[in-house]
């Protein structure tokens, strides 16, 4: 008997969670299931309603609407929704209309144009509860994406980002690749826009980078990125980006700029932030753009600091005043709290804007 009572609850919960994850798929079947659920609660609370009308209050009603919303799409929300409104009316009819019934009815008929309005609008097709979860992951895949790869010895990095409002959801995003344990590659990219506008735009350019990533030059991947973004049909679908690749045995690297804000190179003998030469024209304008790398070699103590215009960038004041801000507040940081942190401390001191902003630290640790 035990046995038998402990099967009951377990298959109890494989069907609940076989179902769930059926809603999950948003398939036909499992609208129409959940649909029929709805449907069913609703009948009851007509019924209850038809024989006590005081026991099931009016606000009732709008619960199974909220569940529809979160759960159904349109063509079975719509179905629901009509259902709702004519059991609410036609119980409030049979107890007898009188102004506080008759207020929440047109309440409740306005909430049901409103949901379904707003439910036809969704381009994604999907109930609420699976449209943001889908974007939660959109956001999460960008994200795990520019997380860089654990390097050995003496190499450290570290990145800090901000979207324009504080979403999630950003323009600038970062790719890299380690291969081989020697090679590092790494873009750092800025999207034009801004924010939410922007992420979608944002991982489709991420993901097509990170394909091309290790299989192609530096130049010539570039090149590939600004043959993209030209097939993409926007009258703004440019961007901005730097890329380095780094032997990690021997500290060579090579920067190569497309219209990205200055490389800066920390030289601890002079205790400054140099400023890198690489120069380029940005991704997505011209079909031949101009790609000037720079070369150089890193040393114990030394670092490399990358980081998109909206560090730099505020009212009033131009990119040369930005980028001798810049150097002065990663100089302060440095001689501080040494490099750990650095990337945080520099977006910590960047004023409130309406851009994205990202910061990326390479550096190798002296002996």
């Amino acid at each position: 008997m035990s046995t038998t009572l402990g099967t009951v609850p377990r298959r109890v919960a494989t069907h609940v969670h076989h179902r769930v994850e059926g809603w999950r798929t948003g398939s036909r079947a499992s609208q129409v299931y959940v649909l029929g659920i709805l449907l069913g609660v609703s009948a009851a609370s007509f019924v209850a309603s038809w024989v006590a009308y005081d026991a099931v209050p009016l606000t009732l009603w709008f619960v199974w609407l909220l569940l529809g919303v979160l759960l159904l799409r349109t063509v079975p929300l719509l179905v629901l929704s009509g259902a709702v409104l004519l059991a609410a009316t036609a119980a409030t009819l049979h107890d007898g209309l009188d102004g506080s019934s008759a207020a929440a009815l047109v309440t409740l008929a306005v909430s049901v144009g409103l949901v379904v309005g707003q439910s036809s609008r969704q381009r994604s097709g999907l109930p609420v509860a699976l449209s943001e979860p889908m974007l939660a992951q959109l956001r999460d895949r960008l994200q795990r994406q520019g997380v860089v790869p654990d390097l050995p010895g003496p190499w450290r990095s570290q990145s800090a980002m901000l979207s324009a409002h504080g979403t999630g959801y950003a323009g600038d995003f970062l790719v890299a690749d380690l291969r081989e344990g020697r090679h590092l590659e790494m873009v750092l990219v800025d999207v034009c826009g801004k924010g939410a506008s922007v992420g979608p735009q944002a991982l489709q350019f991420a993901g097509a980078l990170g394909g091309l990533l290790g299989a192609l030059p530096p130049d010539a991947l570039m090149r590939a990125a600004n043959a993209f973004l030209l097939r993409q049909d926007s009258d703004e679908s440019f961007a901005t980006a730097v890329h380095v690749l780094v032997d990690l045995e021997t500290g060579d690297y090579t920067i190569t700029s497309a219209g990205h804000p200055p490389v800066l190179h920390w030289h601890p003998a002079h205790r400054e932030w140099g400023v890198d030469n690489a120069r380029g024209t940005a991704l997505g304008v011209v079909p031949d753009p101009e790609l000037h790398a720079s070369e150089g070699r890193l040393g114990e103590g030394e670092a490399l600091m990358f980081y998109t215009d909206g560090v730099i960038e505020t009212r009033g004041r131009d990119l040369d005043d930005g980028l001798a801000w810049l150097r002065g507040v990663a100089r302060s940081a440095v001689l501080t709290h040494g490099f750990a942190g650095v990337a945080r401390a520099v977006l910590r001191e960047v004023p409130r804007g309406n851009d994205d902003r990202a910061v990326l630290v390479l550096d190798l640790r002296a002996g």
